[in-house]
């Protein structure tokens, strides 16, 4: 009778890879802090909002090629335009955003794509492995075959900063997160980490497009509630009729001009 038996091999080797992008580092460059003093946000509505990955800053990613992003921005972008304020979105490659560009590329962007907004997408990322925690050993008739199975942990932070671009204003942010764990032989060990780099991805995307909603109430607040910072308009030729969220602004940009207006009378 044959049997099967299987054991662990000790001697595992560990392994990281690391892979990011910096929003920080991307408007301001070679700065500890930001210096800009960002002014009042003039919001005209229906906006148009860009979307667009910035730069890494640790090397090319291994496993999110352009594509990818692409897919990922489309889902943002989707997002954005289920409301009325919104009049287009734009998806900008990646080869449009210069490394450490800061906001004189944001202007270019706004430019070339006819922006107002832009949603500014970084992401960390890092894939540990555990090269032979649980390398298995079949005994068959024909001796020893060895299958070497790696435990890998994927951690993945997206997040997603609006900013309007005229004004240099940071409006909202919205992050996301993601933490797999698998298994696998090593001979399949390359096609795991990609799957699981884009699933980390997919999942913290999922988050950021949830806090996203969250943000955009918190950002509707504060559009009322601090007229020195936000001026709300109708765009010149915009059709707003029968739009909830356009007269909602609407309204909130008489209120926040009478507030203004009421905060200057009482200083003076």
């Amino acid at each position: 009778m044959v049997g099967i038996f299987l054991f662990c091999v000790s001697g595992c080797v560990s392994r990281a890879t690391h892979t990011a992008s910096s929003v920080v580092q991307y408007l301001h460059p070679d700065r500890t802090e930001p210096i800009e003093t960002p002014g009042m946000a003039r919001l005209n509505l229906p906006i148009r909002v860009g979307i667009a990955f910035v730069p890494e800053t640790s090397g090319r990613h291994l496993h999110l090629t352009e594509n990818d992003k692409t897919d990922l921005m489309r889902q943002v972008a989707d997002h954005f335009r289920q409301y009325d304020f919104v009049r287009a979105v734009e998806i900008i490659p990646s080869s449009y955003l210069i490394p450490k560009g800061g906001f004189q590329n944001l202007d270019q962007i706004q430019r070339i794509f006819n922006v107002d907004v832009v949603a500014l997408l970084s992401f960390d990322q890092t894939q540990f492995v555990d090269e032979g925690l649980a390398s298995i050993t079949y005994w068959t008739l024909v001796g020893a075959y060895v299958v070497p199975a790696d435990k890998n942990t994927t951690h993945t932070l997206l997040d997603a900063a609006v900013y309007d671009i005229a004004s240099r204003r940071l409006l909202f942010r919205a992050p996301g997160a993601s933490r797999l764990k698998s298994r696998t032989p090593l001979v399949k060990l390359d096609e795991q980490l990609r799957q699981d780099s884009l699933k980390g991805f997919q999942e913290a995307s999922h988050e950021v497009i949830t806090n996203l909603d969250e943000q955009l109430a918190l950002f509707k607040h504060r559009v009322k509630t601090a007229p020195q910072e936000f001026q709300v308009v109708q765009r010149t030729g915009s059709r707003g009729g029968g739009s909830v969220d356009i007269l909602w602004l609407g309204l909130l940009a008489g209120l926040g001009g009478w507030q203004l207006w009421a905060h200057r009378k009482k200083q003076s």
